[in-house]
């Protein structure tokens, strides 16, 4: 008998079986992921194009060679219809032949630009200047300058991709212009009166979030999100620092495929604001360490090899021009200041949102993902205090990954979970049918096995109750039988899924053991617990404390923040004070590399159990 392969289906993290008979189209479709088939998989729609990553799959078919382009049959886009793996295979389903889309978060704190003054590093001037004639031969850059020193500003300059276009737009615009301008610099060229505007970033391991901000009163004109495309070549940072690491090609498809997919962003949000990609004059970016060099194109073996050293940790400023992304041809990239190889300038976004300086309490901030970043600041008195910082492994099992039927947070995913007196109750992503379980989801499950006395201490599931049916692995947990599914199958949490939930918990709750540790402070002593990110907005709390991940603080100590790393990235865009608290919050960093602390293998083995 023939094994079965096996079909990952990204960016949406579902996986599926088939055999050498099955199409790519079935098996998504079987395990609820829908794509666009308007011909119903005949194969003369060209809809439901998908990207094979890695595999073997059946020959091109004459549809599929009529559908696609040559150049695209080269980058390894195929029909799902026609398409068929003839052994284990990794897709790609691009943004455009899915039909539902990732639930993404964007909202956070810290939204308010005018929390310690509205003051954009890039500036407006207007001009209306006198045409040159023969009496007066200035060259128009000199003429651009004079006009602003009889404004009274500084004299200014202007590098080439500014330079190349000038003296077409002071005619085309009649010599009334708006410059944009950056410290000493001219940097963009517009007509009177041009609305000029910002992108702040939020690149995460899975997702990224956008927002398009009027650099004149900071109102947010637009803002959407995509999922990562690296997603495809590695669940997690260290899985695409390793692919980057086979060749410098492979680095580079990282980048390029990154800045590919912010650019399409970006356009989308400029349609939906009426403005151009060329009125962009200043991008702010942000992302874990790993994100930060892929983003930049620099190397990453050092961050794959102890001691995790990155490239670089101070504020980076770059020409937007000179990494890809679509702006105004003079825009610069602001991006903060890196704490550690695997602690980035996300996390110094999301604490320079939070206001965690400012705070006179004890407080934890942590930002739960693949990789989870944890922070402790405790005032020490006269408006300063101790601020360390670590990092965890907490793996993908909060996206969903590594789960038997577990799934990124899209239509279908359950997302809540309840057993009361028996009776299990969930509720999905859309209402939809349920098809899986994303990351609050399976924690939820957990949780309520738990509770209800369905696991041990030891996270083995009980013999002999409701829904339990006997493995060789240890078990498996029906949560909804197959009746009651999108997909017609059931879907179950076995032994191996609660392993997952015990390993990323326990990672979680021994970073913060040791943060508190090294402080000499309790639970007790804990004013504020902010949890942050996609993940951290959707949870249980008190399911989190239940299965020990967080501490058995009280609730109302808990603050859930959204994307508060997107809310840091739009403040880093409009204020010049607030970069100058980052650059102060990753000077006041103490990192703790947790795999050299002492105490730590002990705390995190004994935080395993419930």
């Amino acid at each position: 008998m023939k094994r079965k392969l096996i079909v990952d289906l990204e960016p949406v993290g579902r996986r599926g079986e088939a055999n050498e008979d099955t199409s790519l189209l079935d098996v998504a479709q079987s395990v609820g992921v829908e794509m666009a088939s308007v011909c119903g998989g005949e194969g003369w729609c060209g809809k439901c194009r998908v990207r094979l990553i890695s595999g073997i799959l059946s020959p091109l078919t004459e549809d599929e060679k009529n559908a696609i382009s040559r150049d695209d049959i080269q980058s390894g886009y195929r029909l799902a219809c026609q398409s068929k793996p003839l052994s284990d295979v990794k897709i790609d389903i691009p943004p455009e032949t899915l039909t539902t889309t990732q639930r993404l978060q964007l909202e956070g704190v810290g939204s308010d630009p005018y929390r310690d003054g509205f003051d954009p590093i890039v500036k407006s001037i207007d001009l209306q200047l006198n045409a040159p004639h023969l009496e007066d031969l200035e060259s128009d850059l000199t003429r651009v300058c004079n006009g602003i020193n009889s404004s009274g500003a500084t004299t200014l300059h202007a590098d080439l991709p500014v330079l190349r276009n000038l003296s077409h737009q002071l005619r085309s615009q009649a010599w009334s212009l708006r410059l944009a301008v950056f410290q000493d610099e001219i940097i963009g060229v517009f007509p009177s009166g041009s609305l000029l505007v910002g992108l702040a970033v939020d690149i995460g391991t899975t997702k990224m979030a956008a927002y398009l901000v009027n650099l004149e009163n900071g109102e947010t004109l637009a803002k959407g999100g995509l999922t990562n495309p690296q997603v495809v070549y590695g669940e997690d940072v260290v899985s695409r620092i390793a692919f980057a690491n086979q060749s410098e090609e492979n680095r580079k498809i990282l980048q390029y495929k990154l800045v590919e997919r912010l650019n399409e962003l970006t356009a989308y949000l400029c349609g939906q604001a009426g403005v151009k990609q060329d009125q962009i004059v200043e991008v702010s970016v942000v992302g874990n360490t790993a994100i930060h060099h892929l983003f930049l194109g620099l190397p990453v073996r050092q961050l794959g090899e102890a001691p995790y050293i990155a490239a670089v940790s101070n504020s980076v400023h770059v020409r937007a021009s000179d990494v890809g992304v679509f702006a105004s041809p003079g825009a610069y990239i602001y991006m903060p200041p890196n704490i550690a190889g695997f602690v980035g300038a996300d996390h110094v976004s999301m604490l320079l949102a939070s206001g965690i300086l400012a705070k006179q309490k004890a407080v934890v901030a942590l930002d739960i993902g693949t990789n989870t970043e944890i922070s402790l600041y405790v005032p020490t008195g006269a408006g300063s205090g101790r601020l360390l910082s670590c990092s965890c492994a907490s793996g993908p099992a909060f996206e969903g990954a590594h789960i038997h039927d577990g799934m990124r947070a899209m239509p279908g995913a359950i997302e809540k979970v309840q057993i009361h007196e028996g009776a299990i109750r969930i509720h999905t992503i859309g209402d939809a049918l349920p098809v899986g379980l994303c990351g609050s989801g399976i924690l939820d499950a957990v949780a309520e096995m738990r509770r209800v006395g369905f696991l041990d201490s030891a996270g083995r599931i009980k013999k002999d109750i409701p829904g339990m049916r006997p493995t060789k692995n240890g078990g498996e947990f029906v949560l909804v039988p197959a009746g009651k599914t999108g997909h017609g199958r059931d879907v179950i949490v076995n032994r191996k899924d609660v392993n997952e939930i015990q390993l990323a918990k326990g990672a979680i709750r021994a970073g913060i053991e040791v943060l508190l540790t090294l402080t000499g402070i309790s639970y007790e002593d804990i004013d504020e617990f902010i949890i942050a990110g996609a993940f951290g907005t959707y949870l249980d709390v008190e399911n989190a404390v239940r299965i020990g991940m967080f501490p058995s603080i009280s609730l109302n100590r808990f603050k859930q923040v959204g994307n508060a790393a997107g809310m840091g990235a739009r403040l880093l865009l409009l204020s010049q004070k607030e970069r100058e608290k980052a650059e102060q919050i990753a000077r006041q960093v103490e990192y703790i590399e947790l795999t050299t602390h002492l105490n730590f293998t002990n705390v995190y083995v004994d935080a395993l159990n419930f």
